[in-house]
This record gives structure tokens, C-alpha cells and sequence, in this order.
């Protein structure tokens, strides 16, 4: 089946490439093209023929991925090249209209259609063939990967004798004896050669140089970074902890670049085998992961961290720096095992027997470390928690490493050693990258403290909390190489993610976002400029007033905003028609769900256009009086004389009532009623009130203020004051200032201002359950009930015994 399927698709991509030469024509195809194509068939025939196989190495299988991974890409970017050609010509068979069924096209237009349509076909065929390939391509590379997992996770279950059964120990001790010797052996044959005394002779000052400098790197460094360190306090931030920082990655990077330096000459010298210089090569990688953990450890005694992945307690510290370092020691000795072994043939037995000690001394760090949080746990949770501020995310990474550390050498004991080395030695290298990741937050934090002026405080502020984030995101992709990922599953990855993901015929990616999001960027802060220029520049040259001025800016707002996004999104690549469609979709849910705001946007528009108010007027609406300060396309926002903000929504502005004090002018009315008593003389009243308005020096002489007299109140003469101010937002002072004068003048022309007066009638004084003269009492005892002389009279003719009136 699987050879059927083959031939089905060599013969699919002859067809094509016979339809492209056909279509094309070979003298308009370059003899490269003709021959790269050439070459992708053989490469996916090879690559089909080592699939259907399966019997091809990890290794061979990675080539041959990275052999389709570079077709795929070139035939991806063939599959959109000459886009816009392809566009611009079904625009112009657009433009000349459909094809008449019978024929009737005149020459000119025939001819100019078929040179189009074959123009057409030209760049088409190749994109067809592309696609197909990169199809093709695609799925070859899935295949690959599909194998290289399936035989990873087959390795990772396959169970092999048990490292506690004693039968395997001789063996495995033997193994690692001959493995030792023949190290050994081979590498003082290759010393004791002429050749190599010779060589070393020959390059004597070289080698001794090199050694004398990688010694004086590896024993001095530490001096030279504490110099380092006191000239660098010279430039200020002493204190901070950003130079103690330096100094610590100084004290590693000396000692490595002695050991790169002393590898180089141990390898000048030529005394090695071919074992010897395997091994030598890993010696920079070793001494990295020694000082790496060195560094660690420093920066987390030397600190005090405080933190909830490797807790550090009092009294403890020597202990936690011990288990720390030994946990790089492991590491290297790991791998320094596996170098020596690898060219010894070795069962599985005896690799059991061997590495299993090194994942049962790392299980026994890890969970010493975890008691030693835990104590510090138990010892703390009286008082405060162990860091105010931890993160629950790490503490949950430290709970599953630590569970995992349990469960590693269990795994291992029953036979399943390549499954307890995958726990175990990631579960190491993870808290190391968590830890360093804390570190290097630290000083960041610290480095912003120190630039910024806010010391220690700047570890918690949000710059602080983001560049970790940032530093999380960066760990992913190592997280993922640590626990097993390959290169090319993340660069897979990174590939799907740049080519974006499709909606409808829309291509989403990020690029089409970042671009996006330059243009809308530029438009928006070109749109910002434009307002600010309109608002204190050009239009108060104008006679446009402040309320039309607030409505242009804010016009020229939206308008700015909405061409910034249509320019952003058709320079981006997104398809307008789609985008349509589904704003059609979306607009039944707008209209049911999201009505009012929608009535509020459009009511905004209204309002900035027709201008019933503007800002500054003082209006009132709904019972509520105030300024207009604001009108934006939602709201608008009114000040009310208690300097209270109340928002109020622009729909209630369109289709309610609303009174503008201030519309068009900031002329208006007041208005002062005044009572006065009867008797007096109206004529004089009116006189004095007259001089009042027509004295103050609001209130315009044109029309004149006028008093009119209103009529016979209940308990007064009432009198009103009509005067038309220049400024009607003084109303309110002005009738203070009023009331004012009118109280002043009346008391100094003897005019009494009355209080109402009410006559009170007891007809029934039995019900006040008293005598009359407690009747009397209760009576006196409010203005409101003062009876008159002839009620006096009526209760004092009562009689005593019965009550009754006589």
C-alpha cells in the first residue's frame, strides 16, 4: 500500500511539473528552477523510501528533516511571490467585464484577454506547484517526527535489569576497570610516542605559556574581581548590590576561560588519544557547571534570597551550600561516566548497576533540601510565612521536583533506568535555571533601584514583577530543551507561530500584528499631533467658539482614529470582504446585546455635530444642573456648583429634556420675589425695589429691569424684581446680593416683611383630655397656635364640672 501511495505521488508531481514546462514554456523556465525541482523530487522520493524503512538512525533522520525543512521554506515563500502581479491581473479581467458566451468580443479586447489570462497562468502554475510541495514537505517532516518521538518514548519505558540485583554488580565493576585501563593505557602509549615528545618540544612556548595564564586565571581571579569591584563602587551605587553582582559573574567567567585555556594547551600537547581528546573537550562544559552552581550558591547565601525553591534557613547555610555544589559534582560525574563508557561495549546491566548510585545520590540532595524547607516551614509558621511575597507558581514547581525526586529512584530500582535519569538530572537542572532566573530578578531590580533613585523598594515595584516575566518567558524554550525537546521541535514551533494560524481567507500572524500595530501607531500619534495643533493653535485664531472648537478637535479625533485603523488593517493584509462578513455576523449580537452603547456612540455623534450643547454651557437635565466639561463618544461629563462629577449618558441628552442656560449667549433672567406686609405703600415698594435692580451692576439697562406687582398673597403683598443679566452663572449671587439690599432699605424705610399667620379654632377642647387652662397652655406654648381673644373668652366660660360652654 504504502509503495502505491508513492508512485500516486511521484506521478502527481511529474504531472505538475509537465503541466508548468507545458503552460510556461521551457525557455521561460531557468535550467535552476528545472533542476531544483529536480532535486526536491529525489529528496522526497529519499526521504519517502527512509520512512516506509524505518530503520534509519536518530541522527540520519534529523539530516534528512533538515534537508526538507530548507525545500519547505523556499517553496513557502514561492507560494505567495507575485501576490500582487496575480491581483493587479484579475482586476484587469475584471475591469474588460465576463466573456461573452457567443464570441462577440471584438479583436482588440479578445487579444488583450487572452494575453492576460496567459499572463495569469504563468504565475498561478508555480504557486500551485509550491503549495503542493510545501505540502508535501510538511507532512515528509510530520512522518520524521512522528518516528523520532515514538522511538523516544519506547527508549524512555523500555525496562532493563534491575540495578539492586547483586549478580550484575561484578560484572558492572569489571566493565568500569577495563573501561579505566584502557583509558589509561591509551593515553600513556600515545605520551610516551617520539612524535609526541617531539611536538611537545616544538611547541613548548606556546603550551607553557597558555599554562602559566590559564593557572593565573584560575587561582588570581578572585583577587582581580574584588579590584574590579572597588573601582566600579567609584561610579556610585554602593550598597545596591548591582557590583557585587558584576564582581560574582567576573569570579566564574576568569576561572572558565582558565580552563578553556588549559584544555588548549593539554590539547596543543598532542599526548592525547582519541578517547582523551573526547573527554578533553567536555572538560570546559564540566568546569562550567561547577562554577555555574558555585555562582549559585553564592548569590544565594551572599543575598539572602529569601525564596520558596531553595530555601535557605539559619544555621544552615554551610549545609545548603554543600548540597548545592554537590549537586553539580553529580551532574559532571554523570556525564564524565557516560564519555568514559561510550566506546566500552557495556550491557545494560552493568549501565544500570553504574549510573544508578549517581541518581540515588541526587534524589537523597533534593529531598535533604526539601527538609531543610520544610523544617524552616514548621519553624516560621508561628510567626509570619516563609517569604510574604512568594510565588505559588514556584512553590508548585518545587512541590512536583521534589515529589519526582521520590519517585526517580523507585523507577530506576525496578529496571526503568533511562526513565529515572530523565526525571532526575532535568529536575536538577530546573530548580538551577528557577534559582538563577530569582537571582538575576534581583539585580535587576536592584539596577533599577539604583538608576531610578528608589533603592530597595524597586525589588517590589512593576517594573521588578515585569522583568521577570520576561526572564519566564526567555526560560520557557530552555525548560523545554532540558526535559527532552528537541531544536528542531522548537524551531517547529516557532515556524507555526510566525506563519500564524487562518480565518476564513484572512492570514493571521505576527507579523500582519506587528505591522499592524506600527501603522494604527503612527496613525494615532500622527491623529494626537493634529489635535493638539488644531487646539492651541489654529482655532483660537478663529471666532469659532470654545464649545465648536472642543467638537472639531474631538471630530478630527475619531475620524483620525478610524483612517489609522482601515490604513493598518489593509497594510497589514487583512481581507476587508471577510472582515465584513463578520462584522455582519457580529452586528445581531450588537444590536441585541449591545444596544445602548451603540445608541450612546451614536447620540455622542449627534451631539458634536448638531450642538445643542457645548462644552461650558451650564445646562440642566433630569433634575440635574451643572457645566458641560466634557462630551466624549459615550458621555458626557457635567460639573454640578458642588464641584461633583456626574456622567451622564449622551442617549439621556438626545431624548430627554434638557435646559441650556448658556446656549448661543451668556445672557439671562433673574428673578427675586418680596413680600411685604399689608399696609404698605405699594408705589413706595415698588420704587425702592426699582432703584435696587436698576443698582446693580450685573443687570444690563437695556431692556430696563422691571418690578411688577403680583398680586394679594395670603399674608403679604407680593412683589418681583425681573432684571436680565450680562451673566446668567451670576444669577445666584445676584439675588444674593439683592435680598441683601432689600433687607437693608425695607428695615431703614420702617417696610415689614410679614411670616404667615394662622387663626386656630378648638371646637372640640374635651378631646385635649385637660382642663381649660391646660388647654390654654397647650395652646401658648407654639406661635402657630395663639387663639384669638374670642377663644380666650369661649374656654374661660366653660364650665368647670361638665366641660360645656356656657
Amino acid at each position: 500500500m504504502t509503495v502505491v501511495v508513492t508512485l500516486l505521488r511521484f506521478c502527481a508531481a511529474v504531472m505538475a511539473l509537465v503541466v508548468f514546462t507545458t503552460s510556461v514554456g521551457f525557455a521561460e523556465i531557468s535550467q535552476e528552477s528545472r533542476s531544483y525541482y529536480q532535486e526536491w523530487l529525489k529528496t522526497s522520493d529519499r526521504a519517502e523510501d527512509v520512512i516506509d524503512a524505518g530503520r534509519a538512525s536518530e541522527s540520519a533522520f534529523e539530516v534528512l528533516r533538515r534537508d526538507l525543512v530548507e525545500f519547505r521554506q523556499d517553496f513557502h515563500e514561492a507560494r505567495t511571490r507575485n501576490n500582487d502581479r496575480i491581483v493587479t491581473l484579475k482586476a484587469q479581467l475584471a475591469a474588460l467585464g465576463p466573456e461573452p458566451e457567443t464570441g462577440d468580443d471584438s479583436a482588440d479586447i479578445a487579444t488583450l484577454r487572452a494575453s492576460l489570462k496567459q499572463k495569469l497562468l504563468d504565475l498561478e502554475v508555480p504557486q500551485i506547484i509550491s503549495e503542493e510541495a510545501y505540502n508535501h514537505a510538511n507532512g515528509l517532516i510530520s512522518e520524521i517526527d512522528k518516528i523520532i518521538r515514538a522511538r523516544r518514548e519506547a527508549k524512555l519505558l523500555q525496562r532493563g535489569p534491575s540495578p539492586l540485583n547483586p549478580e550484575h554488580w561484578p560484572q558492572a565493576l569489571k566493565d568500569l576497570k577495563e573501561a579505566t585501563s584502557g583509558l589509561w593505557n591509551e593515553l600513556t602509549l600515545q605520551a610516551s610516542t617520539h612524535t609526541t615528545r617531539e611536538r611537545v618540544l616544538n611547541r613548548l612556548p606556546p603550551i607553557l605559556g597558555l599554562l602559566v595564564l590559564s593557572l593565573w586565571l584560575i587561582f588570581r581571579s578572585k583577587l582581580w574581581a574584588q579590584k574590579l569591584g572597588d573601582y566600579l563602587r567609584g561610579y556610585g551605587g554602593s550598597g545596591t548590590g548591582v557590583w557585587s553582582f558584576v564582581v560574582s559573574l567576573v569570579q566564574m567567567a576568569l576561572p572558565f576561560v582558565g580552563v578553556v585555556l588549559l584544555t588548549q594547551a593539554i590539547s596543543l600537547t598532542g599526548a592525547l588519544s582519541v578517547r582523551g581528546s573526547l573527554i578533553l573537550d567536555s572538560v570546559p562544559f564540566w568546569a562550567l557547571t561547577l562554577l555555574g552552581f558555585h555562582w549559585l550558591s553564592d548569590r544565594l547565601l551572599t543575598n539572602q534570597l529569601e525564596n520558596d525553591l531553595i530555601p535557605i534557613q539559619e544555621g544552615r547555610r554551610s549545609r545548603t551550600r554543600v548540597m548545592i555544589e554537590s549537586l553539580a559534582i553529580v551532574l559532571v560525574l554523570q556525564d564524565a561516566l557516560g564519555q568514559l563508557l561510550q566506546f566500552q561495549n557495556i550491557s545494560d546491566a552493568t549501565r544500570a548497576v553504574l549510573f544508578f548510585p549517581l541518581v540515588l545520590l541526587s534524589a537523597l540532595i533534593l529531598l535533604g533540601l526539601h527538609r531543610n524547607g520544610l523544617r524552616q516551614r514548621a519553624q516560621d509558621d508561628g510567626a509570619t510565612a516563609i517569604v510574604a511575597n512568594a510565588n505559588r507558581l514556584i512553590r508548585f514547581l518545587r512541590g512536583a521536583s521534589y515529589l519526582l525526586a521520590y519517585l526517580a529512584p523507585l523507577v530506576g530500582a525496578l529496571g526503568y533506568m533511562n526513565a529515572a535519569e530523565a526525571i532526575i538530572y532535568p529536575i536538577v537542572l530546573t530548580l538551577a535555571l528557577m534559582a538563577s532566573l530569582l537571582v538575576i530578578q534581583r539585580f535587576l531590580g536592584d539596577l533599577y533601584g539604583w538608576l531610578s533613585g528608589k533603592g530597595v523598594a524597586a525589588r517590589e515595584s512593576l517594573t521588578a514583577v515585569l522583568a521577570g516575566f520576561v526572564l519566564a518567558s526567555v526560560a520557557l524554550p530552555i525548560l523545554a530543551l532540558i526535559w527532552g525537546a528537541r531544536i528542531a521541535d522548537l524551531t517547529e514551533i516557532w515556524s507555526k507561530f510566525l506563519d500564524g494560524f487562518t480565518i476564513g481567507d484572512v492570514q493571521i500572524s505576527p507579523t500582519n500584528f506587528m505591522l499592524f500595530a506600527v501603522i494604527f501607531a503612527a496613525g494615532y500619534m500622527l491623529t494626537r499631533l493634529i489635535q493638539s495643533s488644531l487646539r492651541n493653535s489654529l482655532l483660537p485664531k478663529t471666532r469659532i467658539d470654545p464649545g465648536g472648537q472642543n467638537a472639531i478637535v474631538a471630530g478630527v479625533g475619531y475620524i483620525g482614529i478610524f483612517l489609522a485603523s482601515l490604513i493598518a488593517i489593509t497594510w497589514a493584509g487583512f481581507d476587508l470582504s471577510s472582515i465584513a462578513i463578520v462584522a455582519g455576523a457580529l452586528s445581531v449580537g450588537i444590536g441585541f446585546g449591545l444596544q445602548t452603547i451603540v445608541s450612546n456612540f451614536v447620540s455622542g455623534i449627534i451631539l458634536l455635530v448638531e450642538r445643542p450643547i457645548s462644552k461650558g454651557d451650564w445646562i440642566e437635565v433630569n433634575g440635574l444642573m451643572g457645566y458641560v466639561r466634557d462630551i466624549s463618544v459615550r458621555s458626557t461629563r457635567i460639573e454640578t456648583f458642588d464641584r461633583s462629577d456626574i456622567i451622564v449618558p449622551n442617549s439621556d441628552l438626545i431624548t430627554g429634556t434638557v435646559t441650556n442656560y448658556t446656549r448661543g449667549n451668556t445672557v439671562g433672567r433673574v428673578i427675586v420675589p418680596v413680600g411685604v406686609a399689608y399696609g404698605t405703600d405699594p408705589r413706595k415698594v415698588e420704587k425702592i425695589l426699582q432703584e435696587i435692580a436698576t443698582g446693580h451692576p450685573m443687570v444690563l439697562n437695556n431692556p430696563a429691569p422691571s418690578v411688577v406687582f403680583q398680586g394679594f398673597g395670603a399674608d403679604s403683598l407680593d412683589f418681583e424684581i425681573r432684571a436680565i443679566l450680562r451673566d446668567v452663572n451670576w444669577v445666584l449671587s445676584v439675588r444674593s446680593d439683592m435680598n441683601y439690599e432689600i433687607s437693608q432699605r425695607f428695615t431703614a424705610e420702617g417696610i415689614e416683611i410679614p411670616f404667615a399667620q394662622r387663626d386656630v379654632w378648638l371646637r372640640n377642647p374635651e378631646a385635649l383630655g385637660g382642663r381649660g387652662s391646660s388647654v390654654s397652655e397647650v395652646d401658648t406654648q407654639s406661635p402657630l397656635m395663639q387663639p384669638d381673644a374670642d377663644d380666650l373668652g369661649a374656654v374661660a366660660e366653660q364650665d368647670p364640672d361638665s366641660g360645656e360652654n356656657t
